[in-house]
């Protein structure tokens, strides 16, 4: 069974949906949550499911090198098989890029390789999605590497931008689709249909 790390910077709403696919089955188990802010919603939805915390940060550790060695300690202490970022909203550094290389996992409010990268997150990508005059958009899972957005894409989906398409209306229906997308991409891992890079 693969143990799962979480990372989170605000609710979690990735993280959420994962444990619920766990309650209902999904074989695998959730080791650890680290956020790297610490009035973080995500730490309520962890304790709720009894799974260890962390706060880790530029305030805990004001050295980025130290932080990064305590992440990785972290995952490892807990046995982490694979990195689930939800909503994360920082770069990961070398040592935990390194010790977890292609089994840290992303998921991204649009169909990547298109409007990604650095400044692209939330209702900054919907408003350059609906400004470029897509019409379709969606969400993407990928392999977390030492740039935003720019590891190897292993799942998408999307979704048709209507007439009239806002901001709002849109990110609303990416959320609806994230959750789904990301279980559905653990799903996929743990039967082998999707096979991650060695």
């Amino acid at each position: 069974m693969l143990n799962i790390g979480f990372l989170a910077s605000h609710g979690g709403s990735g993280m959420r949906a994962i444990l619920q696919a766990m309650d209902n089955g999904l074989e695998a188990s959730a080791a650890i949550l680290i956020c790297n802010n610490e009035d973080a919603a995500a730490f309520a939805i962890a304790k709720r499911h009894n799974i260890p915390r962390y706060h880790l940060s530029g305030k805990t550790h004001p050295d980025p090198e130290l932080l990064d060695h305590a992440i990785c300690a972290a995952l490892k202490k807990h046995a982490v098989d694979l990195v689930m970022l939800s909503g994360y909203m920082k770069l990961l550094g070398p040592i935990t890029l390194k010790a977890y290389r292609n089994r840290i996992l992303n998921i991204h409010p649009a169909l990547l390789p298109k409007f990604g990268g650095r400044g692209m997150y939330g209702d900054r990508v919907h408003r350059a999605v609906i400004n470029n005059k897509e019409t379709v958009s969606g969400a993407s899972v990928h392999i977390v590497t030492a740039e935003y957005d720019q590891g190897p894409v292993l799942n998408q989906q999307q979704v048709t931008l209507e007439s009239g398409e806002t901001v709002a209306s849109l990110r609303e229906k990416i959320k609806q689709l994230e959750g789904r997308l990301y279980v559905d991409t653990l799903r996929k891992i743990i039967s082998g249909e999707i096979t991650l890079p060695a």
